[in-house]
């Protein structure tokens, strides 16, 4: 027995007086088996990062909370199911909710499972491109996955934006802030994807000003317009795009709703505060959304109805043209049949009377058709 209690000190983490974690020993396994996925885990205690001797594997950063108090934040990118197994072996998250974040393309949800907040949200980004065409990508797509629990936050990030890494140095200079626990680290990454949502609709409202620009403009004045319209798979694409950043804004109403007006155990008082103003901002981008799609509507119809005026303009300058020239038609056909009495073949004025006469009656078409727009 007293064999055993000798390895179990082996490989446990110590912690120093002042709180610091102190690193494995050389004869620990756990910090070699650090999953290469984990992008940064911490323990923070009254608002502070605790100082640790080395990188903190997450089976020491919950020995330390369980021991000291505070919480750990555990950030991982697109972790393997068996990366990702054993921290949710050690904090005790509910296997759907690991499928779920293994597995990503989820949509914005709030679940609770236990003792545990699963939250998805998913995160926007603007492709900046120097002209909008029919295959331009607009926005991509990723998403983070949240597990607030009582003293551990946990965030599975999928997609190569959205870095977290910037939000946590910042909420590290706000101490006050990380006091609240997991629910304020919550709340700032809502905050922050929903910014970035107000981001991209602002880029996307200048795209499409352009194409609405494009559309509306007189004929050859910006050098694009015609009287043809704009491309209609351009519209169709930015159309697209939109949609995609409404499945992404849509579905997380509910949760924003939610967390700003139900109690929560896990989320502190003062924190579900600030939600509401998550909350708005969330309202604010949807209905941006919803006018977006909207106006693509009008814009791709008005485009249609440019090109199908263009074609019965076309139509009618065919139809103008065609009428012109039967005129000559019909007399080269009359006098193309070679009948030896035929009127006024052997006057000597007859040709010349016979293309004036044609030259007139076409000219009188041309006009009156030019007078009544067709032409």
């Amino acid at each position: 027995m007293s064999m055993i209690r000798d390895l179990r000190s082996a490989v446990r983490p110590t912690l120093r007086r002042d709180g610091a974690l102190a690193p494995y020993g050389a004869t620990s396994h756990a910090s070699a088996a650090m999953p290469s996925a984990i992008v940064d885990c911490a323990v923070y205690r009254d608002g502070h990062r605790v100082a640790a001797l080395g990188a903190v594997t997450p089976r020491q950063a919950m020995l330390d909370v369980r021991s000291n108090g505070g919480f750990a934040w555990i950030g991982l990118h697109e972790p393997s199911e068996d990366e990702f197994a054993g921290i949710a072996a050690e904090f005790g998250l509910h296997p759907l909710a690991v499928e779920d974040a293994v597995h990503a393309h989820q949509r914005p949800k709030l679940e609770r499972y236990d003792d545990t907040l699963f939250t998805v949200f998913k995160t926007i980004h603007y492709v900046e491109h120097a002209e909008l065409t029919a295959t331009s990508e607009i926005v991509t797509t990723g998403e983070v996955m949240c597990f607030t629990g009582q003293d551990f936050f946990i965030t599975v990030r999928h997609g190569g934006q959205g870095s977290l890494r910037a939000l946590r140095h910042r909420l590290q200079d706000e101490p006050e802030l990380l006091a609240k626990g997991p629910s304020a680290v919550l709340h700032a990454i809502a905050d922050h994807v929903v910014d970035g949502y107000l981001a991209v609709a602002d880029a996307m409202q200048d795209d499409i000003d352009e194409v609405e620009t494009e559309v509306f403009s007189a004929p050859g004045k910006n050098g694009r317009g015609t009287s043809r319209g704009v491309d209609a798979g351009r519209i169709y694409q930015l159309k697209r795009e939109v949609l995609e950043f409404k499945r992404a804004v849509a579905p997380l109403a509910r949760p924003m709703q939610l967390l700003s007006e139900r109690p929560m155990r896990l989320v502190d008082p003062d924190i579900q505060k600030y939600f509401r103003d998550v909350a708005d901002h969330l309202t604010r981008v949807q209905e941006q959304v919803v006018g977006f799609d909207d106006l693509l509507n009008s814009i791709l119809q008005a485009n249609l109805a440019q090109a199908s005026v263009a074609q019965n303009e076309d139509m009618r300058k065919i139809t103008s043209w065609a009428a012109i020239i039967a005129v000559p038609t019909m007399v080269c056909g009359v006098y193309g049949m070679n009948f030896d009495h035929m009127p006024e073949t052997h006057w000597r004025f007859g040709y010349p009377l016979v293309m004036g006469i044609t030259v007139a009656i076409c000219y009188t078409i041309h006009r009156t058709l030019k007078r009544n727009g067709w032409l």
